[in-house]
């Protein structure tokens, strides 16, 4: 009986001491190493940045980092990954540059980091993320096969589903409302023009002959409308965006654009928009909610505490709103000479204690994480901006990646830039013909892809 109650001790010490090895993480295991971080111009980034000091500290890694404006970002890392110098070791991406840089060689699938108990920490607790958030950046490199499965080629710092922001003054001045559904939303824009007299404008929306105009307000309104971009039809890919819900989504985006929109709007950005929603310049913004409330927060802009959050408006007889997702993460390249210390600088920063930090005590929203999202103090927060915490409520379980995954999603969303260019600048004699031009164009590029 004794030698039996002595090996229960022993047992009970042996797995009390093993579990306490476990929690004893070795930060320090890359110490003296130095790391190079490039990242898109965004607070996101900006929050990263002022707690580097700290990662610095905590690991011993020096982190010597750049930022650029998102309208050159993309295009300075894809030349600095086709390099493969290895530089820079870690980026900041989103879930469509995914489709283009893992079947290119340039990501490394983190599940053989986030499975080895030696290089990732006991509480960072992969199952904490929102599955859907973590899952679009999962794929398993299949041009058409949805997100979700595959390797995890980044993790999430934060995320931005697409809504309706608006000026809570403007609104009370005119008697309106939020629009319900986007009939409304065009009689609006049609009232709200001019709101202000010359210079001012009811509705901001992104019009640059790039792929950011087309994910945001228009393709969350293109999915609401049931429209697709593309399909597998005999083991190809085969453009829709010719269809009649394609097209009269569509068209109507384009008299939204002409009714109200920035009479500069072929030059607008996620920049622009979000700034003159902030200068009462604009009196509604459809776009990233993230983007109205870096503008909504005390101190952020003049119109601090008069912008309030609506869930995109839908088609009429529509009950189930859609919003396209983009997902801010972080990614290693796969040619980096310094994967252990880049993963230690991914996990630091996609972990509990900065994402609590940077939608408490920085201007972050949307955190990717269930408990950090469930957070009393960020709850609290959400709550001062009308409209933010049942907006997001709203919206999220309908919050995905609406665009089919292929190799050419860039220069196929350019071209479908360009051509609502065109439908606004009136030279097409229709949409239905813009489109038809459009598909020919996509079909074209996928011409060589071939769906196994």
């Amino acid at each position: 009986m004794k030698k039996i109650v002595l090996l229960l001790v022993v047992t009970m010490f042996l797995i009390s001491a093993g579990t306490a090895v476990a929690a004893e993480f070795n930060w320090k295991q890359c110490e003296g190493r130095t790391i190079k971080v490039l990242f898109n111009q965004h607070p996101y980034a900006e929050g990263i940045i002022k707690k580097l000091p700290e990662f610095e500290a905590k690991t011993g890694i020096k982190v010597v980092h750049t930022m650029i404006p998102e309208e050159n970002y993309f295009d300075k890392l894809t030349t600095s990954l086709s390099s493969r110098s290895g530089d820079p070791d870690v980026y900041m991406t989103g879930a469509y540059q995914c489709w283009d840089y893992a079947t290119s060689g340039y990501m490394v699938d983190l599940n053989t980091f986030l499975n080895d108990p030696a290089k990732t920490a006991p509480d960072y607790d992969y199952a904490d993320f929102f599955p859907g958030i973590v899952g679009a950046l999962r794929w398993d490199l299949v041009p058409g096969h949805k997100v979700g499965t595959g390797g995890q080629w980044a993790l999430p710092i934060g995320f931005e589903d697409n809504v309706l922001m608006y000026n809570i003054e403007v609104f009370d001045k005119f008697g309106v409302k939020p629009p319900k559904t986007i009939d409304e939303l065009l009689e609006l824009t049609k009232k709200l023009n001019e709101f202000e007299g010359k210079g001012t404008y009811a509705l901001a929306v992104r019009g640059t002959r790039n792929w950011a105009t087309i994910h945001p307000g228009y393709m969350t309104t293109f999915a609401n409308y049931g429209a697709t971009d593309l399909v597998i039809e005999d083991g190809k890919l085969v453009s829709k965006v010719n269809s009649p819900e394609a097209v009269a989504m569509t068209d109507m985006w384009v008299q939204l654009i002409k009714a109200g929109g920035s009479p500069t709007w072929s030059s607008y950005t996620w920049y622009q928009c979000g700034a003159d929603l902030g200068a009462r310049k604009a009196a509604m913004l459809f776009d990233a909610d993230c983007n109205g409330y870096f503008q909504s927060v005390p101190g952020a802009s003049s119109q601090s505490g008069k912008i309030a959050f609506a869930p995109p408006p839908l088609p009429k007889g529509k009950t189930e709103i859609k919003s396209n997702l983009w997902v801010w993460s972080l990614a290693m390249n796969a040619t980096s000479k310094q994967q252990d210390a880049a993963w230690l600088f991914l996990q630091y920063f996609t972990g509990k204690e900065f994402q609590s930090w940077s939608v408490t005590e920085w201007k972050s929203v949307d955190p990717p994480r269930k408990s950090v999202f469930d957070n009393p103090a960020f709850q609290k927060i959400i709550e001062a901006t009308p409209g933010f915490k049942e907006t997001f409520e709203a919206t999220v379980p309908g919050t995905t990646i609406y665009f089919t995954p292929n190799p050419y999603f860039f220069e196929l969303t350019t071209e479908w830039a360009a051509t609502l260019q065109d439908l606004v600048a009136g030279n097409y004699k229709s949409t239905q013909e813009a489109m038809d031009q459009l598909k020919v164009k996509m079909d074209r590029a996928l011409a060589d892809v071939e769906v196994k």
